[in-house]
């Protein structure tokens, strides 16, 4: 016989499943405009390398400010909810991305470079062709680093009405549900480790495809 355990067990386990997708949808949106946008920086700062200490130290800057309080901040621009939770997980997550494309992309033996150019390749055949496969390794690295500020982050967005599982946190602190808060917390560490993995087995695929480690 079903009894009131099992269906508040039920509705529990039912709204991790909401809370577990609305975590995954925000992280997915925020690394993926993170990696757009941090290849971008890092691309346009390897053709510009006079500009990558000010956007760079702009960048670090970022890092530093509290994410609680930059959350708060962006309420009254961006309301309460997903938008301003995923604009500042990709503020944070752009950094360790854009600094490794950068550094992946002048770390490119300039051999490479001088046979593509010898080969007919032009500026950015040779970018696309030769120079961002081999930085690849390196622009990964940046990536798990940017996956875990991205899952962070995500999670903090549950203070400000984003869903996902920092609200069943949230909900478990306002009703003294320790279960729920222990759930929640491990299954987000959990979702970081399965993510930062996939990273990590990209990584190795790539370092043993170009040589680089």
């Amino acid at each position: 016989m079903i009894n009131l355990t099992d269906i508040i067990a039920f509705i529990k386990f039912q709204d991790l499943i909401q809370r577990t997708t609305e975590q995954i949808f925000m992280f997915s949106i925020a690394i993926l405009l993170s990696i757009f946008i941090g290849l971008i920086i890092g691309i346009f700062l390897y053709k510009a390398q006079k500009l990558s200490n000010i956007v760079f130290n702009i960048l670090n800057i970022i890092e530093t400010l509290p994410t609680i309080a930059l959350l708060v901040l962006l309420i009254p621009f961006l309301g309460l909810g997903m938008k301003p939770t995923i604009f500042v997980s990709v503020l944070y997550a752009i950094l360790p991305i854009a600094r490794n494309c950068y550094v992946g992309l002048n770390n490119v033996e300039k051999n490479y470079i001088e046979i593509a150019h010898c080969l007919g390749l032009n500026e950015f055949e040779s970018l696309t062709r030769i120079e961002i496969p081999l930085a690849l390794p390196t622009i990964i690295s940046g990536i798990r680093i940017s996956i875990v500020f991205t899952m962070g982050v995500v999670t903090l967005g549950g203070l400000i009405a984003a869903g996902g599982l920092g609200a069943s946190i949230q909900t478990g602190i306002q009703l003294y549900d320790k279960t729920l808060i222990y759930v929640s917390a491990v299954w987000v560490g959990i979702l970081a480790l399965i993510f930062d993995a996939l990273a990590y087995l990209i990584e190795r695929f790539l370092q043993k495809r170009f040589g680089h480690a």
